[in-house]
């Protein structure tokens, strides 16, 4: 048998592996050419306006007056003043209310939910049923707000109020006696599709062999949903919370069109209480300040979801 200190020279170093650095120094250029463009936007526009808008909170920055032309830094100030405000830790805590029943409970129960029920063959009208819940989906912000604004109307011309007056009930002023529920419901209208997609993508993986060995132990339907279905759709569960998280989070636009925060302060949520400060009342810094300390409460929250799904980051 021939040795390899046999073989010549030159045949050795044909057959052997490139080196890892020329390797390297191969596909760097490449690696560059495909992700410089994303990572020059991820700066530009995620990075920089990160690094920016802390620098702001730590200013007295307004839009008028002399802060306006002649900031000056101020530390924490702005964050001592926020956390010992009692309209923004009101704010913090609806929107905590408005998070939880519409997005970690309503979206994802209901989503859920809907998404288990057309994933059965037995149902007829998947297609109509599948339509109905991805119709919000594809409606504008502010279509949809005012959509609902008509529907919660006060007057008798309100479409809520038309079916009530029907079984012979006064009219109601639903944004005014029910503002946190009506943005809740609406929100949850909202989202309702992106839940039932992702859902429904994720009961599609489950294993059909491991459902039909549970159901001839024994296993009554909903035994088989907790003890098998849920623990493989883990991951996506977790993710769907973190991107709702992010998405609720951030809600402006419906809730301002319906109430503008009120009425008396009851949905005026962070996103609105960062909009006040820094546009109506021109206080950028302490807008700023606010936002960070909802950035951070959001990061927290993203971090836990994905403690518990045990992903790896």
């Amino acid at each position: 048998m021939t040795s390899i200190a046999d073989v010549p020279a030159a045949v050795q170093t044909a057959i052997r592996p490139p080196a890892p650095r020329r390797r390297r120094a191969r596909t760097g250029p490449l690696v560059l050419l495909l992700l410089g463009p994303s990572a020059v936007l991820i700066v530009l526009f995620i990075v920089l306006p990160a690094v920016y808008g802390i620098w702001l909170s730590l200013t007295n920055t307004q839009l008028t007056g002399f802060a306006a032309r002649d900031p000056k830094f101020v530390g924490i100030d702005n964050y001592t003043y926020l956390l010992a405000s009692t309209d923004f830790l009101s704010s913090l805590g609806q929107t905590g209310t408005f998070l939880f029943w519409s997005a970690i409970v309503g979206q994802t129960v209901l989503g859920m939910v809907a998404a288990v029920l057309l994933s059965r063959p037995w149902i007829r009208g998947k297609g109509f049923f599948g339509a109905a819940l991805l119709m919000p989906m594809v409606v504008p912000e502010v279509v949809a707000s005012l959509t609902w604004a008509s529907v919660l109307a006060t007057s008798t011309e309100g479409t809520l109020n038309r079916l009530t007056g029907l079984f012979g009930a006064e009219p109601t002023a639903w944004l005014q006696t029910a503002p946190m529920l009506a943005i809740i419901l609406v929100n949850i209208w909202r989202g309702l599709a992106f839940a039932m997609i992702m859902f429904q993508a994720a009961l599609e993986d489950v294993p059909a062999e491991l459902i039909e060995a549970a159901r001839v132990d024994g296993a009554s339907a909903l035994q088989v949903f907790r003890h098998v279905t849920l623990p493989l759709i883990r991951g996506p569960v977790f993710l769907y919370l973190l991107l709702t998280t992010i998405s609720t989070v951030g809600v402006f636009g419906l809730v301002y069109f319906l109430t503008r925060g009120g009425p008396g302060g009851q949905t005026r949520l962070a996103a609105i209480y960062i909009y006040e400060r820094a546009l109506q009342f021109s206080q950028i810094g302490i807008g700023s300040a606010a936002s960070i300390i909802l950035l951070v409460i959001v990061v927290v929250l993203g971090f836990t979801y994905v403690r518990l799904a045990k992903i790896e980051v």
